[in-house]
């Protein structure tokens, strides 16, 4: 569905204790920061309407930031959120472990909308 730069956050930001995943395919949930959400939702990012997001890496560096390939297991909700430049925080439960920062949408427009 999309392409995104990644970016994890280490165990002293409050990332995961293990590092980045070394899986193919990284499942877990997400949240699109949506303007001030963080300002008037208690709890937010927690509390936050999350979706499953799935992540593959396309070119990684050595502490696993890099580009990913992006897709979500309920397409028809993010695809209205999904848009270049959009942000999204990748969590373990309540805990964010990374950030991406959407690069390209991908597919035909009509899967798009």
């Amino acid at each position: 569905m999309a392409v995104a730069s990644v970016a994890w956050l280490t165990e002293k930001e409050g990332g995961r204790k293990s590092g980045p995943p070394t899986a193919p395919v990284y499942a877990a949930t997400c949240v699109f920061a949506l303007g001030s959400d963080s300002e008037v939702q208690p709890g937010w990012p927690a509390t936050g309407d999350a979706l499953s997001i799935l992540l593959q890496a396309v070119s990684t560096a050595a502490n696993g930031s890099g580009t990913y390939k992006v897709d979500f297991l309920a397409r028809d909700l993010a695809r209205p959120l999904l848009h270049v430049g959009a942000d999204v925080l990748v969590m373990e439960g309540p805990t964010v472990v990374a950030r991406a920062v959407i690069l390209e949408v991908t597919g035909s427009p009509e899967q798009r909308t």
